[in-house]
C-alpha cells in the first residue's frame, strides 16, 4: 500500500500537523487502527503532565533516557523555523539557532 503525507488538526491546540507516510506505514505495521489526534508537542506535554504515578527512578536509579524530574520540566512555545507551526520545546531557544517542531526535527535529522 502507498502512503502519502496527510495534514491533521490537533485536538488540543488546533494546529495542523503532518502525519507522514513513514509514520502511517509504522502505524499499519504495529496494527494501529486510528490516526494520531495530537501533534507531537501536545503529546509530549500530555505525557509530561499526566502524572500517572510512574517514577522510573524508584525502580533502580537513573537511566540514559531519564532526565530526572521530567514532570517539572518547563516547555517553551516556539514557531518552527521550517514549517511555521507552533510547537513546544523542553529548552529555552536561542535566537542564533533554528528551532523545529518534532516532525520537522525528525526530517531534518534524517536528511
Amino acid at each position: 500500500m502507498t502512503y502519502t503525507d496527510r495534514s491533521i488538526p490537533c485536538v488540543d491546540c488546533g494546529i495542523s500537523f503532518v502525519h507522514s507516510a513513514a509514520d502511517q506505514e509504522y502505524y499499519a505495521e504495529k496494527g494501529f487502527t486510528s490516526e494520531p489526534k495530537r501533534c507531537s508537542s501536545c503529546r509530549s506535554s500530555r505525557r509530561a503532565s499526566r502524572g500517572d504515578g510512574y517514577d522510573a527512578r524508584s525502580i533502580g536509579g537513573p537511566r540514559g533516557y531519564e532526565r530526572g524530574g521530567s514532570s517539572d520540566r518547563e516547555f517553551f512555545a516556539v514557531t518552527c523555523s521550517r514549517c511555521g507551526n507552533n510547537a513546544q520545546v523542553p529548552f529555552k531557544p536561542r535566537m542564533d539557532k533554528p528551532v523545529y517542531c518534532s516532525d520537522c526535527f525528525r526530517e531534518v535529522k534524517a536528511g
